[in-house]
């Protein structure tokens, strides 16, 4: 049976204050939007958010900050994921994005890029291997079957 998000918090950090210290740590510049509910006319903060919703996002920061350290170089993944790495109005508009939705995004473009490589992989296998054979003598085409004539209409009585 899975555990409880309280459960969770209780095992990893003992109490849910400390998540939310751990979780503010990756409050900087390299990671963290400028935006909060604050700037909206809600300052209720971090305390008040579920304890499922923090575990997922201190692991989703978690991870973003081993494999690329800030959302700028996650930015630049997605880019050259797709190929549009010179693509500015794009890179503006991820730029907005938070960490969470970028990194579900870069996800979703890793996934389909494997995919796409794994499809074209055995097609160059496949293209490789061509070797022209010797030319055959080739027959005169066979004469087409002519074509059957219409059935008789049915004559009315």
């Amino acid at each position: 049976m899975a555990k409880s998000p309280l459960a969770i918090v209780k095992e990893k950090f003992g109490d849910k204050s400390k998540l939310v210290e751990a979780f503010k740590a990756f409050g900087t510049e390299e990671l963290w939007l400028g935006r909060t509910s604050a700037d909206n006319g809600g300052g209720r903060g971090l305390q008040h958010v579920s304890n499922a919703k923090l575990i997922r996002l201190h692991a989703v920061f978690t991870e973003v900050k081993e494999k690329f350290g800030t959302r700028a170089k996650l930015i630049e993944e997605i880019l050259g994921a797709q190929k549009r790495s010179k693509d500015g109005d794009l890179k503006k508009k991820l730029e907005t994005y938070p960490v969470p939705r970028l990194f579900d995004l870069y996800k979703s473009v890793a996934k389909s890029a494997k995919a796409a490589e794994a499809k074209l992989a055995p097609k160059a296998e496949k293209a490789a291997p061509k070797v022209e054979a010797a030319p055959v003598a080739s027959a005169p085409p066979a004469a087409k079957p002519e074509a059957k004539a219409a059935p008789k209409a049915k004559a009315k009585k």
